[in-house]
């Protein structure tokens, strides 16, 4: 696997290779309860795996994705294992080094900031991408959306620059994956966006108040409340459905264990 940009760089290369791919996942559903976490792609499906509050596992026709991996590698043991890791941030609830460790010698993306932070070994195999960067990687398109607060009294979580959303195009269809933001200009600007993450949970990102009016703002076909704790998002599909951007509300099994996990 080669990951370029379109400079023609030419980037680390994965170690691991694709395993055979189970077909979907189901998800909890309070707005449509045929929906599952599968959607249909060129070439063939995109499955979204929720792991753990942040944490995804994302397979592609391309290959695995592994987002912000962290929690242990025990928590990925039932998973094909990953040809990319993405990282937005350096957050310890989404990167987390003793995880990634554990999970061998994967190709990874992530924000400069966490690139820093990786260990001599690591940094050669991984590759950065600031705001506004465009990436090619296993077949897909990758592009860094700003990810930061806008709330005076809340900036100091995620400043400005610093954090990747990324918006992943796989077979003519673009996932977007908020990471820790409140809505930014970037974001309420997004068009054509099939699926879309969003986290919601003070003070770190949005109310779901803020994440109601992003959708009505972007009109994601599908979203996922996601990194959302204890915050309502009965209340957010609530208020997701009362608007007029026909968005589907899907509500995932984000903490298995609970929500202090």
């Amino acid at each position: 696997m080669h990951v370029t940009r379109r400079t023609g760089l030419t980037l680390a290369a994965a170690a691991a290779t694709a395993a055979a791919l189970p077909r979907f996942a189901a998800a909890q559903d309070t707005a449509a309860p045929e929906a599952t976490n599968s959607y249909e792609v060129e070439g063939g499906q995109v499955t979204f795996h929720p792991v753990e509050h942040a944490s995804m596992v994302i397979e592609t026709p391309g290959g695995v994705i592994y987002l912000d991996p962290v929690g242990g590698a025990d928590l990925y043991a039932d998973m094909p294992p990953p040809n990319l890791i993405l990282i937005t941030h350096e957050h310890g609830d989404h990167y987390d080094q003793p995880t990634l460790d554990a999970l061998g010698e994967v190709s990874m993306i992530t924000n400069p900031a966490v690139h820093d932070m990786l260990p001599e070994a690591m940094q050669a195999r991984a590759n950065t991408m600031a705001n506004g960067d465009t990436v090619e990687a296993m077949g897909m398109q990758i592009e860094a959306i700003p990810a930061h607060n806008t709330t005076e009294d809340r900036m100091q979580y995620h400043p400005e620059g610093r954090d990747n959303g990324y918006i992943l195009t796989i077979g003519g269809k673009r996932f977007y994956i908020a990471g820790d933001t409140e809505p930014t200009p970037e974001m309420m600007a997004l068009e054509n966006i099939d699926v879309a993450f969003l986290p919601m949970n003070l003070p770190y990102t949005m109310t779901v108040e803020q994440a109601a009016e992003a959708v009505a703002a972007f009109k994601p076909a599908v979203v996922y409340p996601y990194h959302y704790r204890d915050s309502d998002v009965e209340e957010f599909a609530r208020l997701v459905s009362e608007g007029d951007s026909g968005t589907q509300v899907i509500i995932g099994n984000w903490y298995p264990n609970g929500m202090e996990s």
